[in-house]
């Protein structure tokens, strides 16, 4: 199975510009989302990619600020509280890719929403399929409690990407601060990650007993006990 990256590469046929860090990322995803919540205060979602990392503490470049969604219906209604920023993709389904997207402005970050409309039963992909919807960390930013999908999930879809830039600060901030050991391991096994990049996983410890000398980020996770609830995708 190919990895449904397209949310997570889209953002490369825009100019926009990268964000200039952490600061700048919160700052971002506040004014996202004070607009977001006036229009769907109960969005359904999940802040994916290199955002996503950087909001749990990983220091890595973010490109874009990246919302997976679960129905096209909410796309549109992230649209409409985006209305007054300029448009870059208004709402639409991707030819190349099984998404339907949009993307905005901010200040001249990107801010994508999409939906990824692939068939998958399988656990253990940041995109598609139960993954971000069962395994996730509440991160307090600026008054809102953002749901990140987890690095772990986040690790293995650099992996597949081949980017050192990106997978060498996560396994950094992964081995300072503990890994579920076991969604690692699933996931790598899901997305069928080749042995030499698996292998840098090896010296990884459980959650908790990371080194003492260094103190886990304070996000609060947690974990849906069911993905039978899940809606289904919304249509065109």
């Amino acid at each position: 199975m190919s990895d449904p990256a397209g949310i997570l590469s889209t953002m490369d046929r825009i100019e926009t510009r990268p964000l200039r860090d952490r600061d700048e990322l919160d700052e971002v995803l506040r004014t996202g989302f004070d607009l977001i919540r006036a229009v769907d205060p109960g969005l359904r979602y999940r802040l994916v990619g290199t955002a996503a990392a950087c909001l749990q503490g990983v220091d890595l470049p973010v490109g874009d600020v990246d919302i997976l969604v679960d129905r096209r219906q909410d796309v549109d209604a992230v649209a409409e509280a985006l209305a007054d920023l300029p448009c870059l993709t208004a709402p639409q389904a991707l030819a190349s890719a099984p998404q339907y997207f949009a993307c905005y402005g901010l200040d001249g970050v990107g801010f994508s929403v999409s939906t990824v409309e692939v068939s998958c039963d399988e656990d253990g992909w940041e995109c598609q399929g139960p993954g971000p919807w069962r395994h996730y960390v509440t991160v307090n930013c600026g008054g809102h409690h953002i749901e990140c999908v987890r690095l772990e999930l986040r690790l293995t879809t650099e992996f597949l990407r081949d980017r050192p830039d990106r997978y060498q600060p996560l396994l950094a901030h992964l081995g300072a601060h503990g890994a579920d050991l076991e969604l690692l391991q699933q996931s790598m096994t899901v997305r069928q990650i080749p042995e030499p990049l698996a292998r840098l996983t090896r010296g990884l410890q459980a959650t908790g007993k990371a080194p003492e000398n260094r103190k886990r980020r304070s996000v609060s996770e947690r974990t849906e006990s069911s993905f039978a609830n899940r809606r289904p995708h919304g249509e065109a």
